[in-house]
């Protein structure tokens, strides 16, 4: 049985690999170019065998009959209309003689739609009648061959910078039309975005003249330099179709007509996926670094969120991802496509300053090292919008408090910008900005200044001074980033002790605040804590363990209306958001609530023995404070306790408060009500 071979007619990038691709195959096949230039770039191989020179109809038909080809690949450019006319001919003359060859067709990735403006033209000769009405140079990239088409007067030839291949024939014909000297590119692509945008700034290019010849043609590296040098874009012979196979449908078509059991992807896709998380700033190219930048150009797959992503035009293939469980499948779907082997997932702002980029590297990387995912990652930094607005109104963050309510709300805002001089809010949009006007003026701070940052690095950019109520009637939607400056900061206090007279109380019964201090020093509290508040009172241990901390989560669990009446008002009188307040009888609902890591219990309702019950359940390592008054109290306490075995780091503690009471000219000491206060923790 005869070997199969096959013809490729080439003459593109693709046509290249695919030849590259058959070589490591081992499937012979002869590749067609059509100058002398096309052969040098092609790697020797065994298995490939070259053929030079331009052919007709009859030349091709000749060609094919004497190869005595198994199939016949049209790799040629999209707009080589005439050698596939020629293709498709000599193929039909040879099936009317009895010899039937399939032929396939290699097509050109698609190039997404850009919202930059483009002037597009059916016919070279209308678009060298455009050029003769526009000003400034011109860069031509359509080739030698039809050069002499833009030739048609001494006005617009002195202005023509053509970029040709470095080959005999196409520097030949730009001198036989009288272009020469610095007038000729003569390069080989591919062409970076950057590498055109230095040809456009290098020789003060106004209008850039290209084909729309595919993402491996470098027409999105084109188009984007123009856009960031706004230069203007003529483009022949837009591409009305593109039919054919993708490069990988080729590849599969060509292993069953063969009945090679190789895999026909290049060596590349043995290789790890190189995926890159990065921030790109506010939005705008010109805040992106400079890694950034390039780690975008080189790329064969962006994600991201819409917003981002409709901002850039590449070559690379887009799509609308940013969360882990959409993300890791679709990667893992494409770890054996040959094309998509560098991927960027694009964060607004900075990678590691309120970004969704630490859970996505935490995930990827458990990926890779369970080897679900064979890729490396890395991480690339951006400029927050913090930084930029600090640098555009010239002041500084490090001694600023700094916090994000995008997408989120932040509990006691108020409090915490009171105790600030300078707060920097990341936000969602106008409606944080109005909120946080009406907030602050709820909070009476109507002396803060807010210097808000609208769409900041893009052209609308705006940088202006509000006070809360301006703020509370703004209506321009867009992106907000701000500075609250507060002429009025006062200090945080760095413990408990908020005296009794501050609470709002009418008849139900508080816990001193002497009582309080210690008993809130023996819960040992730690940042984030979780506390129940049980027989919560009037709110009054509630307010002085969510004022310490606003990471500290506070559920008051209250079974009395008049007492939850109160809980309310303390809570809104002192503005702690981080207070939820429980209408229940403990041990009721407990359960429901979020794990507690700490419980104080003010009254049990003489369901003691119950209520640590369930509380042993929803934390072994829970943390417990009771308070016990009455006799009856605490012989149930001394029951409980004497299991030792169930709890650790007991204390007990009897506390008995006296205070001076002024009596005319006299202080006279009156004696409140002894409390004894158990403390312990329970053992896993």
């Amino acid at each position: 049985m005869r070997e199969l071979e096959l013809a490729i007619f080439a003459g593109t990038t693709e046509g290249r690999q695919l030849s590259e691709v058959l070589a490591r195959a081992q499937i012979k096949h002869t590749i067609c170019v059509a100058t002398e230039y096309g052969e040098t770039v092609l790697k020797p191989h065994p298995f490939v065998k070259v053929h030079q020179g331009r052919m007709n109809q009859e030349e091709i038909e000749r060609f094919l009959l004497n190869g005595q080809f198994a199939a016949v690949i049209d790799a040629t450019h999209p707009f080589a209309k005439e050698i596939t006319k020629n293709i498709h001919a000599a193929l039909h003359a040879m099936k009317k003689k009895g010899l039937s060859i399939p032929c396939l067709r290699l097509k050109r990735d698609e190039i997404p739609e850009s919202d930059y403006p483009i002037t597009y033209f059916q016919t070279e000769e209308a678009c060298a009648n455009a050029l003769q009405n526009t000003q400034g140079n011109i860069l031509l990239t359509t080739g030698s061959k039809e050069l002499s088409k833009f030739c048609i007067s001494q006005e617009l030839k002195k202005r023509l910078y053509v970029r040709v291949l470095p080959s005999v024939e196409s520097i030949s014909n730009c001198m036989k039309l009288g272009i020469c000297g610095k007038q000729i590119i003569a390069m080989q692509g591919p062409f970076t975005t950057k590498m055109n945008e230095a040809m456009l700034c290098q020789y003060e290019i106004s209008c850039l003249v290209t084909k729309e010849s595919g993402a491996s043609g470098g027409y999105p590296e084109k188009l984007e330099a123009a856009k960031r040098t706004e230069t203007q874009i003529f483009v022949i012979g837009r591409q009305e179709e593109n039919r054919g196979d993708s490069f990988q449908e080729l590849c599969k078509k060509i292993e069953k007509l063969s009945g090679k059991t190789c895999p026909l992807l290049p060596l590349e896709a043995d290789k790890p996926m190189e995926i890159t998380l990065a921030g790109i700033g506010m939005g705008h190219r010109h805040s992106m670094t400079k890694e950034v930048e390039r780690a975008i150009d080189q790329a064969d797959l962006l994600l991201g969120s819409g917003r981002i992503l409709k901002n850039l035009w590449v070559k690379a293939e887009k799509r609308p991802f940013y969360q882990a469980e959409q993300i890791i499948p679709y990667l893992q779907s494409l770890q054996n496509s040959y094309n998509v082997r560098k991927v960027v997932i694009l964060f607004s702002g900075d990678s590691g300053f309120y970004s969704g980029c630490q859970p996505l590297y935490a995930e990827l990387t458990n990926e890779i090292k369970t080897k679900r995912l064979c890729a490396s990652v890395r991480v690339l930094p951006g400029i927050s919008s913090v930084a930029y607005l600090a640098a555009c109104i010239g002041e500084s963050y490090q001694d600023a408090a700094v916090y994000s309510i995008h997408g989120k709300t932040l509990c006691n805002l108020a409090n915490r910008i009171m105790c600030s001089p300078k707060t920097f809010l990341l936000t969602s949009g106008l409606k944080d900005i109005n909120w946080l006007g009406r907030v602050l003026t709820d909070a009476g701070m109507t002396e803060c200044e807010i210097i808000t940052g609208y769409q900041l690095s893009y052209q609308e950019q705006k940088i202006e001074r509000h006070t809360p109520l301006e703020c509370c009637a703004l209506k321009e939607e867009g992106l907000y980033t701000c500075l609250i400056t507060n002429p009025y900061a006062v200090k945080r206090k760095l413990t408990h002790g908020i005296i009794d007279k501050e609470f709002i109380r009418d008849s139900v019964p508080m816990t001193k605040e002497e009582v309080r201090e210690v008993s809130i020093c023996k819960l040992h509290l730690k940042e984030h804590a979780v506390v129940y508040d049980i027989g919560s009172g009037t709110g009054s241990v509630a307010v002085e363990i969510a004022g310490l901390s606003h990471e500290i989560k506070v559920y008051a669990i209250e079974k009395k209306p008049d007492a939850i009446s109160l809980i309310e008002k303390n809570k809104e009188k002192f503005g702690l958001e981080n207070i939820t307040i429980v209408s229940a009888e403990a041990p009721e609902k407990l359960s429901e609530l979020p794990m507690a890591t700490h419980a104080f219990i003010g009254g049990s309702g003489g369901r003691l023995k119950e209520i640590l019950a369930t509380l042993r359940q929803i934390n072994p390592n829970m943390r417990i404070v009771i308070h016990a008054v009455s006799m009856e109290t605490i012989c149930e306490l001394k029951e409980l306790l004497s299991v030792q075995e169930q709890i650790k780091d007991n204390t007990i503690v009897q506390l008995q408060v006296s205070r001076a009471k002024k009596v005319g000219n006299y202080h006279l000491i009156q004696s409140e009500n002894p409390v004894w206060i158990c403390a312990f923790s329970f053992y896993e």
